[in-house]
């Protein structure tokens, strides 16, 4: 189990400004068991050996129930065998088979996987052997274990389980919650200190057995500051945050959070006033095959800046995603990063799939000169593309960033974590470099040794900002042994942002970080003030 999820070695700051200037510094982190922290997916499934089924009829002086006779010449039990399998990862589980026959007893134990392969072995008398598989599509299963000898089949035990990852369904972007009008809830601010359930499953067409579930969450009509945390329900509540707001702010921030087994969610007002929550879904993960994700090095696919123009106010534009940058035909869904900039006035943003209506859900909230971007997943439309619409009533520019796609051929499945902090400059025990350097990064080697754990969804938190800037998180070209050896070379960030900020501003942003190809993630302070950036850690997608 110790190796299934992997371990975050630690992390590593490379210094400011001119590229080299500073060598990157290695510090160790505070170990973050992921294995710990994704155990809610690793279910425990398991067959005892009352439950073979003997195939043969038996022997002379043999009771059928396989319990050996008691007194006068001793005979042979029927062999039995007991199942018990758990996940290890999200597509593979590891099998303990318990042989139960009498000693010298020559068994053949074949296992099928209920995927169409098998692996057979052989057990002399008592055993007990542990197997190791994965599947290549997640989903329920039943493993199918046969005891042979020289005269056939001998007893069958099955197993049903389910593999621990969940794929990902695209939902037509719709409100599940507004305190404003009763959506979802009572009418109502939330107060502080408080929290509001959500519904997930059942509500509308979301099937039941929902595993996590993206949102956006907004909180807004803030009168103080604060946080919203969204967790599931009847699950303690963590200590990290969603969404950050002060007084007068409306903050949109995307989460991917784990659901209850009743189906629901919890949104917490960590702030000392009341506040309204809003609470849109995009697409939720379930442990039935689907579409999985594949994550892209950040592309920028529209900045209406260059040439095309502000959107209109109450206008639309169109972005043509499949087919594109890596994107193939019949991808179900994208991973964006949107941001506005240049807006002439204060309104709202909403991407949706082309060919449908405009939904009254929104993706980002700006005012007027203001610079701001928010995550966003959002189903594809039949012909490949999605609409943004500006509900401001005037123009805005919209800049595009792709990270990521969902496909039916996608392999990466996803495995919710229980938060935790994994990076926090502000904490001297944690970093003893301080604030984040102008210009400079800070490289994370999250995957350097699980070259199946391929994005990780994470919260990026820049606070005590002194100036305006932007964050960057993209894949290092760079192997862990060319930081160790001293030999790396100084990466160039891609002309993308994963959020934006102005000074004195706390902003977060859900960000899906692809591991590249050496399993290292790089987040870049833009601006030209030092920064402090605080990293959560939401989950996992694996290949296997």
């Amino acid at each position: 189990m110790a190796a299934s999820v992997g371990l975050i070695p630690g992390v590593a700051h490379a210094g400011p400004a001119t590229p080299g200037a500073a060598g990157p510094h290695g510090v160790t982190a505070p170990d973050v068991d992921l294995n710990k922290a994704a155990g809610s997916n690793f279910t425990t499934f398991v067959s005892p050996a009352e439950r073979t089924v003997q195939t043969a009829p038996a022997a002379k002086g043999q009771k059928a129930d396989a319990t050996p006779q008691t007194g006068g010449t001793a005979t042979t039990a029927q062999p039995t065998v007991s199942l018990t399998a758990k996940g290890t990862s999200a597509h593979g589980i590891s099998l303990d088979l318990g042989v139960v026959s009498d000693p010298g007893t020559a068994l053949s134990v074949n296992v099928a996987w209920g995927d169409g392969t098998s692996v057979t072995f052989g057990a002399n008398g008592p055993t007990n052997a542990t197997e190791a598989h994965t599947y290549a599509e997640i989903g329920a299963y039943t493993i199918k274990v046969t005891l042979s000898d020289g005269t056939g089949e001998r007893a069958v035990n099955e197993l049903a389980l389910t593999t621990p990852g969940s794929d990902f369904t695209p939902y037509a972007p719709t409100r599940l919650l507004d305190t404003r009008d009763g959506t979802g809830a009572p009418k109502g601010k939330v107060a502080p200190y408080a929290t509001t359930r959500v519904k997930i499953s059942g509500n509308g067409t979301i099937p039941a057995g929902v595993t996590a579930v993206v949102l956006n969450v907004t909180a807004t009509n803030t009168t103080s500051g604060g946080h919203v945390t969204v967790f599931p329900e009847g699950s303690d509540r963590p200590t990290t945050s969603n969404v950050n707001f002060s007084a007068g702010q409306t903050v949109p921030n995307l989460v991917i959070v784990p659901v209850n087994k009743n189906g629901y969610v919890d949104l917490y007002n960590g702030g000392w006033e009341p506040v309204d929550l809003i609470a849109d879904i995009t697409g939720y993960f379930t442990r039935t095959s689907s579409s999985g994700y594949t994550p892209l090095s950040p592309s920028r696919f529209l900045d209406t800046r260059e040439g095309q123009g502000q959107v209109a106010g109450q206008g639309t534009t169109g972005v043509q995603i499949t087919g594109r940058n890596g994107i193939p035909y019949g991808a179900t869904a994208v991973a964006l990063n949107v941001t506005v900039t240049n807006p002439r006035e204060d309104g709202h943003l909403t991407v949706y799939p082309s060919g449908g209506a405009v939904p009254t859900t929104s993706n980002l909230n700006f005012r007027g000169g203001q610079t701001v971007a928010n995550s966003v997943i959002v189903p594809v439309g039949p012909d490949g593309s999605i609409k943004i619409r500006n509900g401001a009533w005037k123009g805005t520019d919209v800049i595009v960033d792709v990270v990521g796609y969902y496909s039916t051929d996608g392999q990466g499945s996803y495995l919710p974590f229980l938060p935790e902090r994994i990076l926090d400059t502000r904490d001297p025990a944690d970093w003893p470099y301080g604030q984040l350097e102008r210009q400079g990064y800070i490289y994370m080697p999250l995957s350097s040794s699980r070259p199946s754990n391929t994005a990780y969804v994470l919260n990026t938190t820049v606070t005590n900002t002194h100036g305006d800037g932007y964050l960057t998180v993209s894949p290092d070209p760079n192997s862990l042994a060319a930081y160790d050896g001293g030999w790396e070379v100084w990466p160039t960030p891609p002309n993308s942002s994963n959020l934006n900020w102005k000074k004195g501003n706390t902003v977060p942003n859900l960000v899906q970080a692809g591991m590249g190809n050496n399993g290292i993630v790089d987040f870049w302070n833009r601006g030209w003030d030092n920064i402090d950036l605080v990293v959560d850690i939401f989950g996992v997608y694996q290949t296997n």
